[in-house]
């Protein structure tokens, strides 16, 4: 059943050790036919390198198994709620990686500081208010999902689809897996920038608004022009 859903699941993960994004077991990728309201994630806690198209399991948007003799990744519940709260999301990945982490576990944005940011990501990449212990003793991962949404009840989800969960670690989004894959990589380079960036300067730097919706639009939108034509 979807099997290219799950190959393209599958293709997802085995990239995220290839650009050095997860250590170990940790993080995961899905990927959603949004259509059939299922998605494919990687089960938990089997290495990247045992790991077959096949193994992927099949989720639906509440969270429950379709089909699969494995069990899920034990963060599907949040990759469920972001299908849920981002109509535009296909595609949903979980890194742990160096710089990404740092600043999640500072309890601190990435800041848009040049060029390099502004091309992928339309503001600062936010990080989330930690939970509450009712939270954590609770739904921890439905709850990890929630107050992601909730950071972006007032942000552009598509124009910046990525966060930084406090005290954890980054979530980032796409319209499919694979582009949630580039985005994964995209934020740990802007998180790399920054730290350097901010090491060597310790002025306030502020990067031109109108430098960055140049860089931003000419990616994405209506006017994008970066690229070939499709």
């Amino acid at each position: 059943m979807l099997t290219e859903l799950k190959r393209e699941a599958y293709e997802a993960n085995l990239s995220l050790p290839r650009h050095g994004l997860v250590h170990l077991n940790f993080g995961n990728a899905s990927a959603l036919d949004r259509r059939r309201g299922i998605f494919a994630i990687k089960p938990s806690g089997v290495d990247y390198a045992e790991l077959r198209p096949a193994d992927m399991v099949l989720v639906d948007l509440h969270g429950q198994t379709v089909e699969g003799k494995l069990r899920p990744s034990s963060d599907t519940p949040t990759h469920a709620a972001l299908y849920r709260g981002f109509a535009h999301a296909a595609g949903v990945v979980h890194t742990h990686s160096l710089y990404g982490t740092a600043f999640a576990q500072a309890g601190r944005e990435i800041p848009a500081l040049g060029t390099t940011h502004a091309d992928f990501f339309h503001g600062p990449i936010p990080v989330t208010r930690g939970l509450t212990r009712q939270e954590i003793a609770g739904d921890y991962e439905v709850e990890t999902g929630n107050v992601i949404c909730a950071t972006f009840a007032s942000r552009d989800a598509e124009a910046i689809p990525a966060v930084l969960v406090k005290s954890h670690a980054p979530f980032v989004w796409g319209p499919s897996a694979a582009k949630a894959v580039e985005n994964a990589v995209a934020l740990e380079l802007c998180a790399q920038l920054a730290y350097f960036t901010l090491q060597i300067s310790s002025a306030k730097i502020v990067l031109d608004p109108h430098l960055h919706r140049r860089h931003f639009t000419r990616k994405h939108g209506p006017t994008a022009y970066y690229g070939q034509a499709k």
